[in-house]
């Protein structure tokens, strides 16, 4: 990726905020001149992550055209219904990476009439750099991407990285969409470090997780800069759902949880850096932390999206800062941080998502990950994209990451679904995205199993007594039968997935 010259208007490191929105001569065009420079099969790489900072009129100008097309779709994370269903209706997307954040995309999924891969997220940038993916990028590659300023060679973008510099750079064409919408001041929170092509690929140049390294603009050959759409439409603002008592006892447990570990494990003796997982349970548990006393250890959050609670957290002086790539905020959190950014642009950093979910700094900074599922099993198994075992929901995410690189592990689930008739902790699960190997610490509203260091048939005892107590019963039946079996990790094959059909 050879970076483009940066021309006389384009931030930097130490003057971050553009001083234009629209710098030099730009190929300025309408939604539906931009959406007729995309050939009839093509690979959109369109910017976006956490349901924020994606492109809105030039898909939704896809989608209303008479000529009918065959895309395949890449964004960073979870993206708008501009995308994920105008496309779908349409029947121009053809594949998908690596989300389907509602239910018309899902259900495509799920019944085939899109293609559907899940991906890891620190991994994407590299395979659409280097083809990865190149099975299902097919035709011209176009990126189109939402930015809050564009000039010729560079960009900065708007409520979200993700992997924007990734795709830009990458794209055969770019077509930005410039939001009026979105402060041009959240440049000051932007930082986007384009990691060089291995062999010669060095560390991550941080040593602090708010730390500072290349500035806000993301920049690209000026001659691959097809055209500019106008825009003033702001990003669907994230909804959570209100905080339940089972949430609440979810928080609770794992409050206490991290308050014991804090005397007991030397990971925390400097510092405290967390990573909640997006979504309404995620958002509640961080108003654990509140109770939580961490002494004079600095906190800080080391993660993907910045959610309402974080900034809950920052304003009462609990969280020394946040490194993110996303700003999933509500309405009210919209507002909170767009009429005070160069506030919290002292405290909050935004990365691309191969930077922020980079497994070398979630190694460096020894943070502590706590995501959740749809279900685990006995042995600490975790399902968290399919129920029933086929049917997608969503996608992995970042979970993986953190999952498979984090210190320590913790997944936070209700005991139960379906109003209590489903056990969310199962025999074995149907499907798996991360293994025994991976999750350390299983929290749901009936306690915490700490699977550290325990064997296979321990850890199924623990998992037990975190189940809902309508369920243990069967469980432990389950167990002991398993056990009589024999071997290092005993099941009944014959009844293990009764669980997932429901009728055990």
């Amino acid at each position: 990726m050879t970076p483009a010259p940066s021309g006389p208007t384009a931030p930097t490191l130490d003057d971050p905020v553009p001083e234009t929105r629209l710098g030099g001569d730009l190929p300025i065009a309408s939604p539906a001149e931009a959406a007729s420079l995309v050939p009839d099969t093509a690979t959109l790489l369109v910017s976006g992550f956490g349901g924020v900072g994606y492109p809105k009129l030039v898909p939704e100008a896809l989608a209303a055209a008479d000529d009918a097309r065959e895309l395949t779709v890449v964004s960073g994370g979870g993206v708008g219904d501009e995308i994920d269903r105008a496309l779908v209706e349409s029947g121009d997307m053809a594949r998908r990476y690596p989300f389907v954040p509602n239910e018309t995309s899902r259900a495509a999924a799920n019944d085939g009439r899109i293609e559907f891969h899940d991906r890891h997220i620190s991994r994407l940038a590299d395979e659409v750099r280097f083809g990865g993916l190149r099975a299902g990028m097919r035709g011209e590659t176009i990126a189109v991407v939402e930015a809050v300023a564009v000039g010729p060679g560079w960009l900065v973008p708007s409520t979200s990285i993700g992997h924007t510099p990734a795709y830009v750079g990458a794209a055969d064409r770019v077509i930005v969409e410039v939001n009026r919408a979105q402060p041009v001041e959240l440049a000051q929170v932007h930082d986007i470090h384009v990691r060089d092509a291995p062999p010669n690929r060095g560390p991550i140049p941080l040593d602090d997780p708010l730390g500072g390294t290349d500035g806000p603009a993301v920049r690209f050959d000026p001659e691959k800069l097809a055209a500019v759409v106008e825009t003033d439409r702001a990003d669907d603002p994230y909804e959570f759902r209100e905080v339940s008592a089972t949430d609440e006892a979810i928080a609770g447990n794992l409050g206490g949880f991290l308050e014991a570990e804090l005397d007991r494990n030397p990971l925390f003796d400097e510092a405290a850096n967390l990573q909640f997982g997006v979504g309404s349970l995620g958002n509640a548990l961080m108003g654990a932390l509140a109770d939580v006393d961490f002494g004079d250890r600095p906190v800080s959050y080391v993660g993907e999206v910045v959610q309402d609670g974080l900034l809950d957290m920052l304003d009462a002086g609990d969280l020394r800062g946040a490194s993110a790539t996303s700003l999933a905020l509500s309405a009210e959190g919209q507002e909170r941080l767009f009429d005070d950014v160069e506030r919290y642009a002292e405290d909050v950093v935004l990365r691309p998502a191969d930077v922020s979910n980079a497994p070398e700094l979630i190694d460096r900074f020894g943070v502590v990950g706590v995501n959740s599922a749809v279900e685990v099993d006995l042995y600490g198994n975790v399902n968290a994209t399919h129920i029933g075992g086929t049917r997608v929901v969503n996608g992995i995410g970042g979970g993986g990451d953190f999952a498979r690189n984090c210190r320590l592990g913790i997944v936070a689930l209700p005991s139960t679904a379906v109003g209590g008739d489903v056990s969310r902790i199962v025999p074995l699960t149907p499907h798996v995205d991360h293994t025994e190997h991976d999750a350390s610490v299983i929290v749901t509203e009936h306690g915490v199993a700490d699977l550290r260091g325990l064997s296979p048939r321990e850890r199924a005892e623990a998992l037990v007594s975190v189940a809902d107590p309508a369920f243990r019963e069967d469980l432990d039946a389950y167990r002991e039968r398993a056990a009589s079996e024999g071997g290092n990790t005993p099941h009944d094959l014959d009844t293990a997935f009764s669980w997932t059909r429901n009728d055990n």
